[in-house]
């Protein structure tokens, strides 16, 4: 079974206890040592959307390394995300675009520890290849007579965009506002919209269907992921396993190709 399956349904399951946050100041343990003879089983991994394309290799890379461990992934926007595990949904680890959705969850004793930052991410303007509309910074979102699209104001990349708008004294004039970051990619790569404010990362996973362009207050909103296996994790062996990977150098790696950032 291949990693990159996304959950189509959230069945009830009997809890079990994990830990959280991964190896030592990011240095990850072997997935060999999680448990005699290495995880197996499936792991379920809730993560912020805009992980889909590096958490969907990584997922494969440690599927690779162990037989009989699977790996699946409920990617959506971070509040969303929360709200399920708070409402009871079923999972091994929690990633979160901002700490803000973490909390949810970390509040509601959902997380055994403290969660770890493992990356960050910073918001850039999508626009479609050739940019038709000739966008050239923030303060074309204040225009009204070109179609933009924004997060909605409660997920991650849509309370970055407030903050950004508010540093650059821009009123937005958004003319929809997306569930999460790659709704509003989406809007960009079919030419739905003239410009979309999304991660620097979401660019980079688009490759020559969009173009990014950068803008100095974004650096007034860069977010943090937060990590953490959950307090009760079906499978905590697994929970471990990915975790580690995604804090080890090749996980670190893989994050910086994709566009990531140190945290």
């Amino acid at each position: 079974m291949r990693s990159g399956r996304v959950l189509a349904a959230l069945a009830a399951a009997v809890l079990t206890a994990a830990g959280c946050g991964g190896g030592d100041d990011g240095a990850a343990a072997s997935t060999a040592e999680a448990s005699p003879g290495g995880p197996t089983g499936t792991v379920t991994v809730f993560a912020a959307a805009s992980l889909t394309d590096v958490f969907t290799d990584l997922g494969q890379r440690l599927e690779d390394d162990h037989d009989g461990l699977t790996v699946q992934f409920n990617f959506a926007g971070s509040s969303a995300l929360a709200t399920q595990l708070t409402q009871g949904a079923p999972a091994d680890v929690f990633a979160s675009a901002n700490g803000t959705q973490m909390a949810v969850v970390t509040d509601a004793g959902l997380a055994d520890g403290e969660p770890a930052v493992f990356t960050a991410n910073v918001l850039q303007i999508a626009v479609p290849a050739g940019n038709p509309a000739g966008v050239t910074g923030l303060a074309d979102f204040g225009r009204e007579d070109l179609t933009l699209a924004v997060c909605a104001p409660e997920v991650p990349c849509g309370a970055a965009a407030e903050d950004v708008f508010a540093a650059a004294g821009v009123t937005a004039r958004p003319d929809t506002q997306e569930e999460d970051v790659r709704a509003a990619l989406t809007k960009v790569e079919l030419g739905e919209v003239d410009a979309a404010l999304v991660y620097a990362t979401d660019v980079v996973a688009a490759g020559d269907a969009v173009e990014g362009i950068a803008f100095p207050e974004a650096e007034d909103a860069v977010t943090d992921y937060p990590l953490c296996t959950l307090a009760a994790a079906p499978n905590p062996d697994g929970a471990r396993a990915f975790v580690d990977l995604v804090r080890s150098a090749e996980g670190q790696q893989a994050l910086e190709a994709a566009g990531f950032r140190a945290p």
